[in-house]
């Protein structure tokens, strides 16, 4: 896998030595655009993420924290459907996740379609709401179950801050009645903000890829706190974003289920225009 990911490096740095062929004006807005995932343009995302590390602690229940995946590689698309009077932004992404027991496999991909009405969008942001279905993965390292539920999104940006946040919430496609006691039929609320700060010539930094989640079932929450390096390229035809991000968790007392400790995470997306 880790081959996998220098070869996928090794030609975002060979296209990158390509020739720019832009006004300021037109760097200077797609370095925005390739920072909000709501702006209406294709979005092709490769990333490769490995955690380490999680944290071992011990719950209410007398149980040991369990451990999550080792590492996953992602790809993520977006592709945008203009109209007249609104705009969908479909999303997929799909994950390959490894285990420490050796077992792999795909996770939950992830559908869903913000729907963003021309009177949402106020020109330095906009804001969304669509359907969000889950697909069921392997049950070695993911829910072998449909999911189905709502996204949301709220962007904005001023001078060189861009931020923002998405909402998602679903509930697993099975009969509650025959589920064991304690479990629910309602997923996690995911609530993930986010900030990055333009520092010039293309580079900024941002609190990454968190995702904060509450169990409705344990009424807990689990929160990371992430930060992330990332340098935006312009190019004529399309723009190119790379990053690292380092990531932990700090709060998760008595949550259920896995907390990474380390997590570090590889970035290349690809952006372009609408056709």
């Amino acid at each position: 896998m880790i081959n996998r990911i220098f070869s996928i490096a090794s030609l975002s740095i060979v296209i990158g030595l390509a020739p720019i062929h832009v006004t300021n004006a037109q760097e200077n807005d797609a370095e925005t655009k390739a920072l909000d995932s709501t702006a209406t343009q294709w979005s092709f995302q490769f990333a490769y993420q490995t955690m380490p590390d999680y944290f071992s602690d011990t719950l209410d229940d007398g149980s040991t924290r369990p451990p999550g995946p080792t590492d996953y590689l992602q790809v993520r698309i977006v592709a945008p459907l203009p109209y007249e009077n609104f705009t969908i932004l479909p999303r997929v992404t799909l994950r390959h996740y490894e285990n420490s027991q050796g077992q792999s496999g795909l996770g939950n991909t992830e559908v869903f379609g913000l729907i963003i009405p021309k009177k949402w969008d106020w020109g330095t942001g906009r804001m969304g709401i669509g359907p969000l279905v889950t697909l069921p993965g392997d049950e070695e390292v993911a829910k072998d179950e449909w999911g189905y539920g709502v996204a949301a999104a709220w962007v904005n940006g001023k001078g060189k801050w861009f931020y923002g946040f998405l909402l998602t919430q679903s509930w697993r496609a099975v009969d509650p009645v025959a589920l064991p006691a304690g479990q629910s039929d309602t997923n996690p609320l995911g609530i993930a903000p986010f900030l990055n700060y333009r520092l010039g010539n293309g580079w900024y930094v941002g609190n990454g890829d968190m995702v904060i989640q509450y169990d409705w079932s344990s009424k807990k929450f689990k929160v990371p706190l992430g930060v992330r390096i990332g340098k935006v390229d312009v190019r004529e035809k399309g723009t190119w974003n790379y990053y690292f991000e380092y990531q932990t968790t700090v709060v998760y007392d008595n949550y259920p289920g896995p907390a990474v400790e380390n997590s570090y995470r590889f970035n290349v997306t690809y952006t372009i225009p609408p056709f």
